[in-house]
């Protein structure tokens, strides 16, 4: 099956021509995004926390201390994981109609604590490869210790929506002739030209892979 199936919660009512169910939108949404944010109830009250996330297949994993309140409150409970992309300004002949086009993800479901020490470090291997894909390789291997003070947790893709919006602004029709210019500013996320690490040992080059061009 190609598609999430559509629950109460991930179906879209308003603006519903813009949600989206299948895996190939959902999942390229969430491999290119490198934020989420996780929603969940730490001492009895809803917070929500950014933090880094990474996919495979129908898994998304987020990662942290061991410590961290956020990953001890969400383990085995249920979760809300927020992604979004911007992709321009909509600007409209009239503010009411100013918008943004975006891409996102909302996920719904158990946060499940990966235990196995190997799983736990493939999966990690999996969030370096998405940040710099050839990176893991050249880093010194993780110690047990490090393993052991690292919290995974996973999260199955079952109830799952993308939304997005894309296109140019849409104003109310007598609004075309006015002399106001309108229409859509692209925006992305770069990356820029490294900066060394200031104890940066002599004679390390920048590798290829972290280099403007190879984004």
């Amino acid at each position: 099956m190609d598609e999430f199936e559509k629950t109460k919660r991930t179906k879209l009512v308003r603006a519903a021509q813009r949600g989206h169910y299948d895996h190939k939108t959902v999942h390229a949404i969430l491999d290119e995004a490198l934020i989420c944010h996780v929603g969940t109830v730490i001492d009895g009250k809803p917070a929500v926390i950014p933090t880094a996330h990474w996919r495979q297949d129908n898994r998304l994993y987020i990662h942290g201390s061991k410590a961290s309140r956020m990953l001890r409150a969400a383990q085995g409970s249920e979760v809300c994981i927020a992604v979004s992309l911007m992709d321009g300004l909509v600007m409209a002949r009239s503010g009411f109609h100013h918008s943004i086009n975006y891409r996102s993800v909302i996920v719904y479901g158990v946060a499940d604590l990966v235990e196995d020490a190997a799983e736990k470090l493939d999966a990690l291997e999996l969030f370096m490869e998405k940040i710099a894909p050839g990176r893991w390789p050249e880093l010194r291997p993780a110690t047990d210790k490090e393993i052991k003070s690292t919290t995974v947790l996973a999260v199955d893709l079952k109830e799952v929506s993308a939304k997005i919006r894309t296109g140019p602004p849409v104003d109310d029709e007598p609004d075309y002739a006015l002399p106001i210019w309108a229409g859509v500013v692209p925006t992305r996320l770069t990356l820029g030209e490294p900066i060394a690490d200031p104890r940066l040992a002599e004679g390390v080059e920048i590798p290829a892979y972290l280099l403007p061009e190879a984004s």
